[in-house]
């Protein structure tokens, strides 16, 4: 089994809410308020072992640098397969929804996308296995733990995905600075959200292959916003669309 670090407060009570195994929990000597009260009960609850160790143990093998005095050793992140993700949308009888990152690299953009995911209720996150930043624990803590919950997706060809995708009779957006105002556009139904590379945008050959491409005015002197904050616009307006009219 391939194990990996879940860093932060947060993400190691996700985890520990998930079915993901957990190996052990790492927590720095005398931290025992607040949160780190509650993942000691959680992990004694599951039978998790609990080691206390110094913090600078848990700065050597921390990646995220952001631990807060806690780390899980868990099993690697389980990746989907796409059709997993569409079967999964189905079972729940909605309008599929899926977010597609074309070679996002920065794992903070990513972590950041995912929870937002979460919290719009979308069916999955699908990158490329190449030339993107994978489920890291940086990404996780990032996330704030919703990796544990939104399933990830690494695909081969992101073009060929979003012809499988349309077969399925979902529309494709990009989110480009050629398009259309985002709030002007129909972003109900079934639905997938292409958002570029933080330096390079949305590649060619995928953009040619979306329905229509989306943007977001700005008067500002720079003219281009950051992967996940553009994500997050994006991602709310396509909620508030599909939810209109419930309180």
């Amino acid at each position: 089994m391939i194990l990996t670090n879940i860093e932060g407060r947060n993400p190691v009570i996700e985890v520990l809410r998930s079915d993901r195994q957990i190996d052990k929990i790492m927590i720095a000597n005398g931290a025992k308020e607040g949160s780190i009260k509650k993942i000691i009960g959680m992990a004694k609850d599951k039978n998790i072992v609990v080691q206390y160790v110094n913090k600078s143990k848990l700065d050597e093998i921390s990646t995220s640098h952001a631990h807060q005095g806690v780390i899980a050793i868990v099993s690697d992140y389980k990746y989907y397969e796409l059709e997993e993700l569409i079967e999964n949308a189905k079972n729940k009888e909605e309008d599929m929804f899926f977010i597609i990152l074309d070679e996002i690299t920065d794992p903070h953009n990513l972590g950041t996308i995912i929870r937002t995911a979460d919290a719009v209720g979308a069916h999955g996150v699908i990158i490329p296995k190449r030339r993107s930043v994978h489920i890291t624990p940086v990404v996780a803590k990032a996330s704030a733990g919703a990796v544990e919950y939104v399933p990830v997706c690494k695909v081969t060809n992101i073009v060929n995905t979003i012809k499988r995708l349309k077969e399925e009779g979902l529309w494709i957006a990009a989110a480009d600075m050629d398009g259309e105002v985002f709030y002007d556009q129909n972003l109900t139904g079934p639905l997938g959200l292409v958002i570029g590379s933080e330096g390079f945008g949305i590649s060619r050959l995928v953009k040619q292959n979306c329905d229509f491409t989306v943007k977001m005015p700005m008067t500002g002197k720079v003219t281009s916003l950051n992967a996940s904050v553009a994500g997050g616009i994006l991602l709310y307006e396509i909620f508030r669309q599909r939810n209109k009219g419930q309180k």
